[in-house]
């Protein structure tokens, strides 16, 4: 089975693309998916240092609605993988 996975944020750059349609063996659900893309990145020297913390706090969407680990996915879902925001530019409005 195919699906659609569309990486954000720092996800984007530590896999070195957009998105990419991944395979998975049968069947499953959002944290099978999670748990194949996380062993990837373990024996991937491109990516071998993401963090932890990043797929513990991830937030996922299928067809853009969020969903929690145990969504079942099909042929053709787009999954979204949105890690944590932090950070922004202070600024100082002066009158």
């Amino acid at each position: 089975m195919r699906v659609k996975v569309l990486y954000f944020g720092i996800l984007k750059d530590r896999f070195g693309v957009a998105e990419e349609q991944v395979e998975l063996p049968v069947e499953g659900n959002v944290g099978e998916l999670l748990g194949l893309l996380r062993g990837r990145t373990s024996n991937s020297s491109r990516s071998n240092d993401v963090d932890e913390g990043i797929w513990r706090s991830l937030a996922v969407a299928v067809n853009r609605e969020y969903a929690s680990q145990e969504v079942m996915l099909h042929e053709g879902d787009e999954v979204a993988l949105l890690p944590p925001v932090s950070g922004g530019l202070a600024r100082v409005i002066r009158c």
